[in-house]
Order: structure tokens, then sequence, then C-alpha cells
């Protein structure tokens, strides 16, 4: 595996915000909207703790009218992948609002 993208992965991961939003990304897709209530956070700080995972290779994104839904990867690496097995899924992540429209 090349050394910066293991670095980025890394450094993705070691963050509990980031560990949740995988966690919620578990059962599927997800919309941004719903990360905000599952981490109690404001909507620019979840899209920053997004980017992260997107640009490590992690996640991918979706957009669907104005808003943007977010999936894990389907090809992860191996370190991810073992990674992702110690994350348990979070059940309460599904869109409340009509994000979907």
């Amino acid at each position: 595996m090349e050394h910066l993208l293991l670095e980025k992965q890394l450094k993705a991961v070691a963050d509990l915000n980031r560990i949740k939003l995988l966690a919620c990304m578990k059962n599927g897709e997800v919309c941004v909207c719903d990360f905000v209530d599952v981490l109690g956070i404001s909507q620019p700080a979840v899209s920053q703790h997004l980017r992260k995972l997107k640009e490590a290779g992690i996640v991918t994104e979706r957009k669907v009218g104005t808003w943007k839904h977010y999936r894990l990867v389907e090809d992860q690496t191996p370190l991810m992948i073992g990674i992702l097995q110690q994350i348990q899924p979070m059940g309460s992540c599904q869109c409340k609002t009509s994000c979907t429209n």
C-alpha cells in the first residue's frame, strides 16, 4: 500500500466523529442532513469530516437535488477492511426529512 494513502486513511479514522460517520454508513447510504443530527455539530463541520474521509478514499458521495448522500467505497484497502470490521453499525442514521426528493 502506498505510504501516503496509508497515512491519509489512518489520519481520517483517528477521530471519534469520523468513526461515528463510518458507523452510520455501515448500514448504507446516508444524507448529510442526518449526520448533523447524529453528531450534534454544524453542517459545515460535518462536511469537513466527510471531506477528509472522501480524500482518503474511504467514502464517496452522490448528489440528490441540493443534498449530498454518502456511502462507503465498495473496494476498500485491506487496512480499511480491518478497521471497518471493528466498527459497529449505528442504526439511528436514517433520513427524517424530505432530502431524498
